[in-house]
């Protein structure tokens, strides 16, 4: 996403990687800025997905990591019931809802994260259809994390273009995530 991580909010390891996740998350926000819940849920392009569909997979998908991470997962069976329609919101599953889960799901990802004593402590994964599990990091989980939201951060983007032609960078400014350049500095 066209947005820059604040060099100073990256003064450690976690902070840095917390910072860039977040950063991930905004995108997958913007996304669904401004759009009413009927063109959230609609899906454009040639893919099924919508923004409202990308928002929940990776509200669900966090979630899912979070239970891993701290040993509350379930079986492998739940795991996957639940992911395979973590693109299809729910009539109650509105955008609003969805988002404010979202900011529940980044506020208790980043505490567990921050109350570790190192990024080098370890969880199992569970065994699943596209991984084999086993003893991990939480670092992994963390840059795992920024991989899966960046992923669909760029399906949103498309997504959201097709809808309404505002790309990432029209959001960005819209939002205030990040104030327009001067784009006059490339003219001297």
């Amino acid at each position: 996403m066209p947005v820059i991580v604040n060099p100073e909010a990256c003064q450690n390891e976690c902070d840095a990687l917390l910072a860039y996740l977040e950063a991930q998350r905004g995108g997958i926000r913007r996304s669904v800025h401004g759009l009413t819940e009927e063109q959230a849920r609609s899906a454009p392009s040639a893919s099924a997905l919508s923004p409202a569909g990308v928002l929940k997979h990776v509200v669900t998908g966090e979630r899912g990591w979070l239970r891993v991470l701290q040993g509350k997962a379930g079986d492998a069976k739940d795991e996957m019931a639940e992911w395979e329609h973590t693109f299809e919101p729910t009539e109650d599953e509105t955008v609003e809802a969805l988002l404010a889960l979202y900011d529940e799901v980044a506020r208790e990802t980043e505490e567990a994260v921050r109350a570790l004593p190192s990024l080098d402590a370890t969880f199992e994964a569970i065994r699943l259809p596209w991984d084999e599990g086993g003893t991990r990091t939480w670092r992994w989980a963390v840059l795992h994390l920024i991989e899966e939201v960046a992923r669909h951060a760029g399906h949103a983007d498309i997504i959201r273009e097709t809808i309404d032609g505002k790309g990432a960078f029209d959001l960005v400014f819209e939002t205030g995530a990040m104030p327009e350049p001067d784009w006059s500095v490339l003219e001297r």
